[in-house]
């Protein structure tokens, strides 16, 4: 029974789903903007959230912590610390915005735009 299940499960185990989760939200992160299906634009959302929200007070704990999440990435560090937390500091929540496009050709998937407001 799925009673409360929170999550997709993407037809992965556990660890490929969250080696999935890591990627998507990294290249987000750093690109600012990326195209992919729906349910994964909705699932990486709170994800990287989340991570904004660690990101706007720079302190070793939080790094720590975002660290353990997204992997040791510095590229994607930095860019979270630098520029990303400092912009959405004033802002309270709802860094992204997922723009739906309508269902790929080859398989009818529908899919997403995800972007950081």
């Amino acid at each position: 029974m799925q009673h409360q299940a929170k999550g997709r499960k993407f037809s992965r185990v556990k660890k490929v789903r969250v080696a999935l989760l890591r990627s998507l939200a990294s290249s987000l992160i750093l690109r600012e903007k990326m195209t992919t299906t729906e349910p994964k634009a909705k699932e990486i959302r709170p994800y990287v959230e989340k991570l904004v929200t660690k990101a706007k007070k720079d302190t070793l704990a939080n790094r720590r912590l975002v660290i353990e999440e997204i992997g040791q990435d510095k590229k994607v560090i930095a860019k979270l610390f630098g520029e990303l937390g400092p912009r959405f500091n004033e802002r309270r929540g709802g860094y992204t915005r997922i723009m739906k496009l309508g269902r790929r050709i080859s398989d009818g998937s529908p899919m997403a735009i995800i972007e950081f407001v």
